[in-house]
């Protein structure tokens, strides 16, 4: 998004989206907009990050601060995009296997109590065996397609994640792939064909935190302008204490 509508020359600005998982009970997102790149947001957080293969949080990873998780999607995209295009005859095989472990993850959403436990437990049960031949298949075609291929490109960034992309299996809470917060960014994506520009750092950010209180709202089934019609009416006299119990995932409506 541009910032600056009145400037000769408009700065970019990044809008990063932080979700909990769908498996979460706490649902919400968080907007965070800003006029560079988004590592200093996770400066002082720890926990599962689940991304693409964004540079910005190698460091992150390497001080064991934060344990990558890689997004399924990604990888998906990469072979996608060379079998729609008819640049290889074998991204299809590998596009299979992928396909069989999203096919597995909506099963399990039908055929387990919900539990993290029993995701994994499921996870290993049917996706780890489907995980291992897409390694062997990715090892076999990378020793035998020219290195400077299109193919080559895709399973090479396949096998440089492989460990990101495997810890989805061993725990329940994490989700196959990132598609889930992506989807949090449409309203962004919608908005910006009409908003065009920003106006300034502070208003983007400004935005943004409107924009989280609005799409966290959503996700916990509330009605966003009942939410903020309530909210702002009791912001004035509402102890700073108990702030907490007007956002989204706590908020109730007033009984007055």
């Amino acid at each position: 998004m541009q910032m600056g509508e009145n400037e000769k020359k408009p700065k970019k600005g990044y809008v990063w989206a932080y979700a909990t998982t769908q498996y979460n009970l706490l649902q919400a997102v968080i907007y965070d907009f800003q006029d560079k790149h988004a590592e200093e947001f996770l400066k002082d957080w720890q926990g599962h990050l689940v991304c693409d293969d964004y540079g910005g949080y190698k460091a992150r990873f390497k001080s064991g601060q934060i344990i990558e998780v890689g997004c399924m999607a990604h990888a998906h995209l990469k072979f996608h995009e060379l079998h729609v295009t008819g640049k290889s005859q074998v991204a299809e095989q590998a596009l299979v296997m992928i396909q069989k472990l999203y096919a597995i993850e909506a099963e399990l959403r039908k055929k387990t109590d919900g539990t993290a436990q029993h995701r994994r437990e499921y996870r290993q049960q049917h996706s780890q065996s489907v995980m291992q031949q897409l390694y062997e298949w990715l090892n076999q075609h990378y020793l035998t397609v020219p290195s400077s291929s299109p193919i080559a490109k895709a399973i090479n960034y396949t096998l440089k994640r492989w460990p990101a992309l495997s810890r989805y299996l061993d725990d329940g809470n994490l989700p196959i792939c990132n598609n889930w917060v992506e989807n949090q960014m449409r309203p962004w994506a919608l908005g910006r064909k009409d908003w065009l520009f920003a106006g300034s750092l502070r208003s983007g950010q400004r935005a943004a935190n409107v924009m989280t209180l609005i799409q966290s709202a959503k996700l916990n089934g509330l009605d966003p302008y009942a939410y903020l019609s309530d909210v702002l009416k009791r912001l004035p006299t509402h102890k700073v204490t108990q702030i907490e119990e007007l956002l989204p995932h706590r908020w109730k409506p007033n009984s007055n």
